[in-house]
């Protein structure tokens, strides 16, 4: 059986393996860490979550709790090892990332089947099946490379929320708590009154930036945006943002905070916690002063503090199938949020079904083209659709899916028929 050659170890990419895997055929799994890490990039590991260790909503009505769904059927190493290592997080989905990295760094480290070769890859195999999943941050070199053959790869800004240690929180000030009481109370609450918002803000937008180079077009993407680019927008914008008080009683006024701040748990052993919804680009030193100003982190301990990197995706619209391969040369098919899809299971989802169509053309067999009815076949199908102008990085959401043929008013209801219609399609095709 003729090998395949698939491009970065991040989630798309371990799909990819484990799928060609076991269907039985060989990979070659090529990976640049620790030869060369991107800006981002810290541990030597597989799968490394960058942004945050949430995947999200995890109720089948949502969209990102029916992707998931969707992706357990259809045999996902990343919701297998994320059940292993889930840490609480409400009604999301979180995992301890070290732990989360581990795990699948094992599982396709003793797969027979799999070879890994670590370095940098410059340049597209000339010949042969080849997945491409080098996520966001694919090196300077393969970009260069990419956009010289498909003239021209797109670009925008994602940032990185920073992480303080529990057991420098000030407990006085902050409480546990879930909104309007819903599920267990796995969040950290952080509650501001008007003064002290007031206070907050100005600090915030009179901070310093730190440089960005080698890019002259700034441009952030909408669903990661930098804490600070966000409150320029408006005084209220970060109260009706990540800073919502809405379903929180602070427990010392009995009354709900004008505004809130809320950590979410970072790892299995509740010692981290990431500030939730603060991606920033500020520099080291004024994140330390500015976000110490928040009730709770007057002394918090930063275990690592916000960055912001580019992050490159290809014009999938012109370029790709719903197959996920290229449509003038199919051997060569791409995967995760190098081709525009975005968010952790997004790009996991991809890298499945790159792996199936690989291995079904390995096979000789006729690709993989999943319903459009179903959130991953909605997905593909968008970032595949050659009408789609402006093309921009898109997460899974209802809005994608085809109506239902009889509306159905209220909204959980109607995504709950969604979410079942999504499941029946996906099961009538195989999963």
């Amino acid at each position: 059986m003729e090998r395949v050659t698939v491009i970065g170890a991040g989630l798309a990419g371990c799909e990819a393996a484990h799928r060609l895997a076991g269907r039985g055929i060989p990979v070659l799994l090529c990976e640049m860490k620790p030869v060369k890490y991107s800006p981002a990039h810290k541990i030597p590991g597989f799968a490394e979550l960058v942004c945050s260790n949430s995947l999200k909503a995890s109720r089948i009505e949502t969209a990102a709790g029916l992707l998931k769904e969707e992706m357990r059927r259809l045999g996902s190493l990343t919701m297998e090892a994320a059940a292993e290592c889930s840490v609480p997080a409400g009604g999301a989905l979180a995992v301890d990332r070290a732990e989360f990295s581990r795990l699948i760094t094992e599982r396709i480290g003793n797969e027979p089947l799999i070879e890994v070769r670590r370095g940098e890859i410059a340049q597209l195999p000339e010949t042969g099946i080849c997945v491409v999943a080098t996520g966001p941050l694919t090196s300077d070199a393969l970009a260069d490379s990419l956009r010289a053959r498909f003239g021209g790869t797109l670009s925008f800004y994602d940032a990185v929320a920073p992480i303080v240690s529990a057991d420098s929180l000030d407990e006085k000030k902050i409480f546990l708590a879930a909104r309007w009481g819903h599920g267990d109370p796995d969040y950290i609450n952080c509650p501001m009154d008007r003064a002290e918002y007031e206070s907050f803000l100005d600090a915030l937008l009179s901070a310093e930036k730190a440089p960005l180079h080698d890019f002259d077009d700034f441009s952030v993407y909408e669903g990661c945006m930098p804490v600070e680019v966000m409150a320029a927008r408006g005084r209220d914008a970060l109260r009706y943002g990540p800073m919502r008080p809405v379903g929180l009683t602070d427990p010392r006024t009995g009354h709900r905070p004008w505004a809130n701040v809320q950590l979410r748990r970072e790892n299995a052993a509740g010692s981290m916690y990431n500030i939730v919804g603060f991606q920033t680009n500020l520099r080291f030193g004024e994140q330390k002063r500015v976000f110490s100003l928040i009730p709770g982190l007057e002394h918090a301990d930063f275990l690592r503090y916000g960055v912001m990197h580019r992050d490159t995706f290809i014009d999938s619209p012109r370029l790709l199938g719903a197959d996920m391969a290229l449509r003038d040369e199919p051997r060569l098919l791409f995967a995760g949020q190098l081709t525009g899809v975005e968010g952790y299971i997004e790009s996991a989802a991809t890298g499945i079904l790159a792996g199936e169509n690989a291995a079904r053309r390995a096979e000789g067999r006729e690709p993989l083209i999943l319903p459009p009815k179903t959130m991953l076949g909605a997905l593909t199908r968008y970032i595949s659709d050659p009408a789609v102008t402006d093309f921009q990085p898109m997460g899974s959401n209802m809005g994608l899916l085809p109506p239902l043929p009889d509306h159905i008013r209220l909204k959980q209801e109607r995504y709950a028929a969604l979410a079942a219609r999504s499941l029946a399609r996906l099961a009538e095709a195989g999963f």
